[in-house]
């Protein structure tokens, strides 16, 4: 049942994620509004990332980083770098949740 659990989460993820990307309406996850999401994209994709804005940093503040972290493992299927996505919290001057490092 636990393996039944986990992987329905990330399957709803996934469907988060397309929603975001196909630009339907915002929907809260993680205490942040989904569209607030594109503010850090250009930080955790592509060749060059770019540092992240203040925006990206103000949604990395606001969220509740333990709960995005349960998500990393769908990450690459959007084009976004793991790596990259858990390196965020730092960038912005907060320390990484435990959960987001492994």
């Amino acid at each position: 049942m636990a393996r039944f659990s986990g992987a329905l989460s990330q399957w709803v993820m996934v469907v988060l994620l397309i929603a975001l990307l196909e630009g339907a309406h915002a929907v809260s996850i993680c205490n942040i509004d989904s569209a607030q999401l594109n503010y850090c994209r250009p930080s955790v994709s592509g060749k060059s990332p770019r540092p992240p804005s203040k925006k990206c940093c103000g949604v990395v503040h606001q969220a509740n980083l333990p709960c995005l972290c349960n998500y990393k493992a769908v990450l690459p299927s959007f084009g976004i770098d793991p790596a990259r996505a858990m390196a965020l919290p730092k960038k912005c001057g907060m320390k990484t949740p435990p959960e987001c490092v492994a």
